[in-house]
């Protein structure tokens, strides 16, 4: 919250600081809060870059706000932390944001109309922003970054169960082949080399009761097992399916650690820092 008592001339004092969650505009059945430096000025001319923590299967959405507001008051950037609930769908509906779309659902739209709310409310700074999810959110960052390169800085994917490659031997959600009949436009591989990418996983994630599919799963089309096991096997396969491609992907590896973000998040720290320092100027 502000450290100063009150509200502000437009916005109120729960739009300061670890925000109020908001209704999205877009579609009601979502939301978001954010995190807002404390140095944040209405009347003020600074800019800010924006940060969207995409949440997994969990939906801790309000953790990942807190776990950033370090980084924002550090390097003042805002952060956003959507949050797509279970259950829209259909009951027991997990994992349909994971695929950015189901039926005439499409979860990137919610998200990029949420960027412009805050676009609206606050002085963000350039057209693109930074990205990190972890699991079910690692599979959103990837897919996003296929969908909407253009609207990115840096995706940082980290640890997704399940990876679509960048391969156009098979359709979706194995490979892209069948891409643009699907999401009405292609895949822009160029537009994909500008946007700084990581890979970030524990080295002792590779547990599989979670991931295996199987020919009764949903998920299940030809070439599921593509991408090998283990979640270790899979980020490595999508990073190499990306770099075959000439996108660079730095791979972050923390020894000893599981299905768990809370030792990685350093490594996403630095690689948003790293990428804030490369495109501002000097």
């Amino acid at each position: 919250m502000r450290k100063v008592p009150g509200h502000g001339k437009t916005l109120s004092y729960y739009d300061f600081g670890h925000t109020t969650v908001y209704a999205s505009r877009f579609d009601q059945r979502f939301a978001y809060c954010a995190y807002v430096p404390q140095d944040y000025e209405e009347d003020g001319d600074r800019t800010y870059p924006l940060a969207v923590i995409v949440h997994g299967t969990e939906r801790g959405m309000q953790r990942y706000r807190d776990a950033f507001a370090d980084f924002a008051e550090q390097h003042g950037v805002i952060v956003l932390c959507p949050l797509f609930p279970t259950n829209i769908c259909f009951p027991g509906d997990l994992s349909t944001y994971k695929a950015l779309r189901h039926g005439d659902l499409h979860y990137d739209a919610v998200l990029l109309d949420m960027v412009e709310e805050m676009r609206e409310r606050y002085r963000i700074e350039g057209d693109r922003v930074m990205m990190y999810g972890f699991s079910g959110g690692g599979h959103f960052t990837h897919r996003f970054l296929y969908l909407h390169p253009e609207r990115l800085l840096a995706a940082s994917i980290g640890a997704p169960g399940v990876v679509t490659l960048l391969d156009f031997e098979h359709d979706w959600w194995v490979g892209l082949r069948n891409f643009e009949a699907l999401f009405g436009k292609p895949v822009d591989v160029d537009a994909m080399r500008k946007v700084a990418v990581q890979a970030v996983i524990g080295g002792a994630d590779t547990e599989t009761w979670e991931i295996t599919i199987t020919p009764d799963d949903p998920w299940w089309m030809p070439g599921a097992d593509l991408a090998g096991a283990n979640r270790n096997d899979r980020i490595g396969a999508l990073k190499q399916s990306l770099e075959a491609q000439g996108i660079a992907v730095r791979l972050d590896v923390e020894p000893g650690v599981a299905h768990d973000d809370r030792t990685l998040l350093k490594h996403v720290k630095a690689f948003f820092a790293e990428t804030l320092a490369a495109a501002r100027p000097a």
